[in-house]
């Protein structure tokens, strides 16, 4: 599989393309032979959904008489809850002066006099939405989850950064929690934590805790050997070492780690909305449920207020050195700002006032509507030239070709792409769904993924090309990937049903909108990262702008375009569920239903982990083929000079 060419027995080598043409020439006669045999039909009845479900009525009964539950997971729950209960009482204590001023100062000591504007405008932007409350909740229950989420996720971080053992035995885990619809397990939490705060803490703590643990793992494994060396020749012991060399150099990275868990945190607030936590989320979900985006905007847009200002505040630490600490400039202005918020608090009232709100909601519909009713031919033919062409003959293919069949397509597509061991994995997740009696509805899932996701890498590598070649664009472009990113999914998926209505299309669109941004990004410092002597070397010996492009840039980013290729696989896998509730259907509409209605508990949880099962199978083929060298790498490590004939050192005779 590696070599340019196949060797025959006679000697003759053939071209590398004459294996695979083989192969796909076998794949589709047996297709044409067998189609429409072992096809697999999803059963809504099936024994296992219906004993999952018979578990879950079973676990119900036994609530107030199972020792796992008075003993363990109670507990759980009334920490969690009085946590959030102390969180919240300090912040309506504090009122809005005090917030404006504590949060001010805060960011003035993480990045300056700018990121403590940053901070006052936001905070007074929450106010001036009329989301005061939702926001101060939001708030909360963020501190709360990433509270959790870092004290679990970084002593798990740094011991999984100091043994090698502990992260091939974390790293599955934490593939699953990225994995795992969220749907899938807001049931089983609000079965075991009833539906609240508390259970809404803790289902954004499961989503938020694996970059924490990744990040600060990675960190540590790559703090100098060198400098450990020094220490341990010293006489220092593991816990000084710990202390003093490994988290001080690491800490950089691991400010990235509370970022990113922060980012993560907000992103679910909106569906931890649906087991009744409070915030942003249920303005956000009544807007949807009253299908107007008047109501669900502004919501949304104190989400991405939020983010992006606890983004500049963490992204600020980060940047600093391991020894850095602020300025006395710094300290004085930070000290007077919170000190003047805090001593307004008697003086001010504590909730916005109503008469400083901005009331948008009309202006947004209204927008709505004229898109709606002026875009409808357009988004109509957009839509029918994407599911003729492309989804209805990719779906007919997939659910009509004997499953085994497909088994052995896909694995002899991952063994050809990234080698023999995700062949495997591939193997083993889609013979397992099968197991499952989710066929069916996986490769219906699969032919929306995969349409989803050549669009989204389409139109990534065409913005990241144009923000890498053009630095004026990138910063441009930049507040808009931020808003697409940080804005909740819900928000979108509104104006996305007005254009589209309820189509496997619509989930398609809201799901390139929430996958473009991560590729767009890893794109974009992909071709910025090519070495300029490289780029020099190519311009000098002639190279046009687009033979730089095709000739040297792109396959010299080749792998930071295959990992853009799998987070556009991951993000788009986590809006399968979202997108089940637009008309997606499949697995995603099926964990939609468990999570809604009880008789169907078992469907959805099933259907959850077939969605894990596809999302690990795509992500392993992706991956392996990011460790794999290139094919042009692959000829030149293949080439052996000839041997030189007999003579003198320069092969004359």
């Amino acid at each position: 599989m590696s070599s340019t060419a196949v060797s025959t027995p006679a000697g003759l080598r053939l071209p590398r393309w004459v294996a695979p043409a083989g192969v796909s020439v076998l794949l589709v006669v047996a297709y044409l032979l067998f189609r429409g045999t072992a096809t697999l039909p999803h059963d809504k009845e099936a024994p296992q959904f219906l004993a999952v479900t018979d578990l879950r009525e079973w676990i119900d009964d036994h609530r107030n008489d199972n020792p796992l539950f008075l003993y363990f997971l109670n507990y759980i729950r009334l920490f969690v809850g009085r946590l959030y209960d102390l969180f919240e009482a300090v912040l309506y204590a504090l009122g809005w002066p005090g917030i404006t001023g504590v949060l001010g100062g805060l960011a003035w000591l993480a990045g300056g006099r700018r990121i403590a504007l940053l901070a006052v405008a936001g905070v007074s932007a929450f106010g001036l939405l009329g989301l005061w409350q939702s926001s101060v909740d939001t708030l909360a229950l963020v501190a709360v989850s990433v509270l959790l989420s870092l004290a679990v996720g970084i002593p798990l971080g740094v011991w999984a950064g100091l043994s090698r053992r502990v992260r091939r035995l974390v790293t599955p885990a934490l593939d699953v929690m990225q994995i795992m619809p969220t749907f899938a397990y807001l049931a089983p939490l609000a079965l075991f934590f009833h539906i609240g705060a508390p259970a809404g803490a803790i289902a954004t703590m499961i989503y938020s805790i694996p970059p924490a643990i990744r990040i600060t793992a990675l960190a540590v494994s790559e703090v100098s050997p060198t400098a450990v060396e020094a220490s341990t020749s010293l006489g220092a012991t593991r816990t000084q070492t710990l202390f003093k060399v490994y988290l001080p150099l690491a800490r950089p990275t691991m400010a990235l780690a509370v970022n990113q868990t922060i980012m993560m945190a907000l992103s679910m607030v909106v569906i931890a909305n649906l087991i009744s936590a409070p915030g942003l989320g249920g303005d956000i979900i009544r807007g949807l449920s009253r299908a107007q985006v008047g109501i669900m905007l502004p919501a949304g847009v104190a989400v991405v207020i939020m983010a992006v200002l606890l983004d500049r505040m963490t992204m600020a630490v980060s940047r600093r050195g391991p020894h850095s600490r602020p300025s006395r400039a710094d300290l004085v202005g930070a000290g007077v700002l919170a000190a003047a918020g805090l001593a307004l608090i008697p003086v001010l009232p504590r909730t916005w006032p109503d008469g400083l709100t901005v009331n948008f909601v009309t202006e947004v519909n209204v927008a709505v509507l004229w898109a709606e009713d002026n875009w409808f031919a357009v988004t109509t033919f957009i839509k029918d030239l994407t599911t003729g062409a492309l989804l209805n003959p990719l779906e007919t293919l997939l659910t009509s070709a004997p499953w085994w069949l497909v088994a052995l397509a896909v694995a002899a597509v991952a063994w050809w792409v990234s080698g023999v061991r995700p062949a495997l994995t591939a193997l083993g997740c889609l013979l397992a769904i099968a197991l499952l009696g989710v066929w069916e509805h996986t490769m219906q899932t699969l032919t929306t993924v995969v349409v989803a996701v050549l669009v989204t890498l389409a139109v990534g590598l065409l913005l990241g090309v144009a923000a890498a070649r053009s630095p004026r664009y990138s910063a441009v472009q930049r507040p808009v990937l931020d808003a697409a990113q940080t804005m909740p999914a819900f928000v979108y998926l509104l104006p996305a049903l007005a254009l589209f209505e309820t189509t496997r299309f619509t989930a398609i669109f809201a799901s390139v909108i929430y996958a473009v941004p991560p590729v767009v990004r890893l794109v974009e410092e992909g071709i910025k990262g090519v070495p300029a002597t490289v780029v020099e070397a190519a311009v000098s010996a002639g190279s046009t702008s687009g033979q730089l492009l095709w000739k040297v840039q792109l396959p010299m980013a080749r792998r930071a375009i295959l990992l853009a290729a799998n987070q556009g696989i991951v993000m788009t896998l986590a809006m399968v569920v979202v997108g089940g509730l637009v008309g997606a259907g499949a697995l995603g509409y099926d964990v939609v239903t468990g999570f809604s209605q009880r008789t169907d508990f078992g469907m959805g949880f099933v259907a959850g982990i077939a969605t894990v099962l596809l999302g690990v199978m795509l992500d392993r083929i992706t991956q392996g083929a990011d460790r794999r060298p290139s094919p042009r790498k692959r000829k030149l490590t293949s080439w052996h000079p000839p041997p030189r004939k007999r003579g003198d050192s320069h092969g004359r005779p």
